[in-house]
């Protein structure tokens, strides 16, 4: 039986994306401004978003306390709220789609480990959160899945898989529970 060896980590072909200044800079910044509950206002933290290379639309929310790993991987739609304590691990793309809601601590994941590698070494892979997609408190999106239209994952659930449009997922791993049903409310 083999052992896991850490000292022969690599995670190519895994490369972070911009320079070592752009990726230190960032580091800081994002500690400062995004991860703390000193700075309440939205617009300021997509304009620095912005400019490091995401792609963010109109009216986007960032509540407090988000950290957000590569923001030139990260785009945003419009009309989007990104919970307190969301943790954005843009290793790779992440395409969050208009009108998405991503409850108060709610993970997406784009990196997870080859745990049958002695080296242990890194996987990533794109995720993708369509449309009117609900991420509830808590709830963890791993890597690789694609959330279609107005998909639901419920509080403290896991998405192991992708989820279909217009259902609600619950559970770890989320299975599918029912269809989401909305209301036009005039």
């Amino acid at each position: 039986m083999h052992k896991t060896d850490l000292s022969t980590y690599n995670n190519y072909p895994f490369h972070p994306g911009g320079n070592a200044l752009k990726r230190f800079l960032w580091y800081y910044l994002n500690a400062i401004f995004l991860k703390t509950s000193t700075i309440p206002s939205s617009r300021f933290k997509v304009f620095l978003l912005r400019s490091f290379g995401a792609k963010i639309g109109k009216n986007v929310t960032i509540k407090p306390c988000v950290n957000i790993k590569y923001p030139w991987f990260l785009s945003i739609g419009d009309q989007t709220w990104v919970g307190e304590n969301v943790w954005i691990d843009s290793l790779v793309n992440i395409h969050i789609g208009a009108h998405v809601c991503l409850s108060q601590g709610a993970v997406l994941l784009t990196g997870s480990h080859n745990y049958k590698s002695t080296a242990f070494n890194l996987i990533t892979k794109e995720l993708t959160l369509e449309d009117g997609v609900w991420i509830g408190a808590g709830a963890i999106v791993t890597p690789g899945i694609t959330a279609a239209s107005h998909a639901v994952l419920t509080s403290g659930s896991v998405a192991t898989r992708d989820l279909e449009p217009y259902s609600v997922y619950q559970g770890n791993p989320a299975i599918k529970v029912r269809e989401r049903n909305i209301d036009v409310i005039v």
